[in-house]
């Protein structure tokens, strides 16, 4: 028996992860008292108790200990170490995106249903092999709709991972409208799930991509094998459950067109609400184009840098997936010089290492990066040229950069490069602030998902040129 002086002195403690530790004490019968354990996002507190093995001779008292209840659940489908093996915004973006999926496993339910209709399943008249033709097609359509796609459009989805996931479960919606619609014109029945296999092929590469990269940054201690892990199995047990509600819904619907589309309708705008929450509820720490226009903006207009949250919530998310045509990094050398003159122009005030050529009658800046050029080169290039795009535009700037807007305004086009030079004075002071007020805000500014591409150039450049 346990001495009744030791009886409140721990004899050891845990903790799981960063959370709280426990205490062990030694209660008065020799066995282990484990102080209470709590839960932070269930909300459950509890303790067991250990009790000592008997030795040899003794009845078998093997080990035996009650876990909490939600234990279980959350090793099967959270990540290990959650909440803290993950980003913050991780369980509300999990938890709409259940939602959208099980609203987007009934839809698919009732387009399946459709299809299935139309290429003749319960029809004695229809024709196997024509039905198989008509399937095949729709196949090929779609695989070479894949292909051409990705590489369209592959190395931009990392730049915009929210936007083009947006983008994918819309466009899924859509092809699941195309699906119903196909037997009501039996004519254009072939076309039509083609064009809809070949909707959902481009669903399947760009909802892929984006979950990839979003993995990235929900996963914070290595560990993006076990998130995307644990997130297929959210995801199938999601599907577990919207496949048994459509046994039940597909017998009520299936003899009632209308009621039919009506589901489809509301499970198609509860879909995209979902993903519109999903996405918005992401916070990312690193810059795209998007959110640097966004903080850049407020840091000239009231010099203060906007934190990650506040950019996300800012962010749009309906429009960012196009191309931008004001900004572009990684430009060839070639493309902007034709001429010595042309090049001694472009090197002459450039310190950096990139040269930035600006087209005042477009409003397009076009960077050419250096083989020393890193990430917060790239980040002060692309704050070059949204700072030159700023020139043109209204509201209020820091002293130096007035000045240069009112002699854009007044200059002729031909003085372009002259404001480009003097721009560069000015970032000398601007950038430092400004990139500190980024770290210290909580960006990530050692890597950013700017849109680059893979050029780069040498030239002769002035002793006095730096590398970030």
């Amino acid at each position: 028996m346990a001495d009744a002086t030791n009886l409140n002195r721990p004899l050891c403690c845990e903790q799981f992860g960063s959370g709280a530790a426990r205490g062990c004490f030694a209660a008065a019968d020799g066995s282990l008292q484990w102080e209470a354990w709590g839960w932070r996002w269930w909300d459950f507190s509890g303790a067991f108790t250990v009790k000592p093995q008997r030795l040899a001779g003794g009845a078998g008292g093997a080990l035996r200990a009650a876990s909490p209840p939600l234990s279980s659940l959350i090793a099967v489908f959270l990540p290990q170490g959650f909440p803290d093996s993950v980003s913050p915004d991780y369980l509300p973006y999990q938890l709409w995106d259940s939602v959208q999926a099980f609203a987007s496993s009934l839809s698919g339910s009732l387009a399946t249903h459709a299809v299935l209709l139309g290429i003749g399943v319960g029809n004695a008249k229809a024709s196997v092999s024509a039905a198989t033709a008509t399937w095949l097609v729709k196949d090929s359509t779609g695989m070479l709709g894949r292909i051409i796609f990705a590489w369209w459009k592959g190395s931009k989805l990392d730049c915009n991972a929210k936007q083009w996931r947006l983008f994918a479960d819309i466009l899924n919606d859509v092809a699941m409208f195309l699906e119903i619609m196909a037997p009501i014109y039996p004519i254009f029945f072939t076309i039509t799930i083609c064009t809809s296999n070949l909707a959902k092929c481009i669903v399947s590469v760009a909802g892929g991509a984006t979950r990839a990269a979003l993995t990235m940054h929900q996963a914070r201690r290595n560990n993006m094998a076990d998130v995307s892990a644990k997130d297929s199995s959210q995801e199938t047990l999601v599907n577990l459950a919207g496949l048994l509600v459509s046994l039940l819904m597909l017998p009520l619907v299936s003899d009632c067109p209308g009621f039919s589309l009506g589901c489809f309708f509301f499970l198609t705008a509860l879909h995209i609400y979902a993903n519109y929450r999903a996405v918005r509820a992401l916070v990312i720490e690193t810059l795209n184009e998007g959110r640097l226009r966004l903080v850049l903006k407020h840091f000239l207009q009231r010099g203060e840098v906007l934190g990650p949250t506040s950019a996300n919530q800012m962010e749009p998310l309906w429009t960012g997936f196009w191309p931008s045509q004001s900004l572009s990094l990684g430009v060839p050398l070639h493309r902007l010089t034709s001429s010595v003159f042309d090049l001694q122009q472009l090197v002459e005030g450039h310190q950096e290492p990139y040269l930035l050529h600006w087209d005042l009658s477009q409003n397009q800046v076009q960077v050419v990066l250096s083989q020393m050029a890193g990430p917060e080169t790239i980040l002060r290039a692309a704050t070059h040229g949204l700072v030159l795009e700023a020139l043109q535009g209204d509201g209020p700037l820091p002293r130096g950069l007035e000045e240069l807007r009112n002699q854009v305004r007044a200059g002729p086009e031909k003085d372009n490069w002259v404001i480009v030079r003097d721009t560069h004075q000015v970032l000398d002071k601007l950038f430092p602030k400004f990139l500190k007020g980024l770290q210290d805000a909580g960006w990530k500014t050692e890597k950013h998902q700017l849109e680059v591409d893979e050029w780069r150039a040498t030239w002769l450049l002035s002793p006095e040129k730096k590398v970030l």
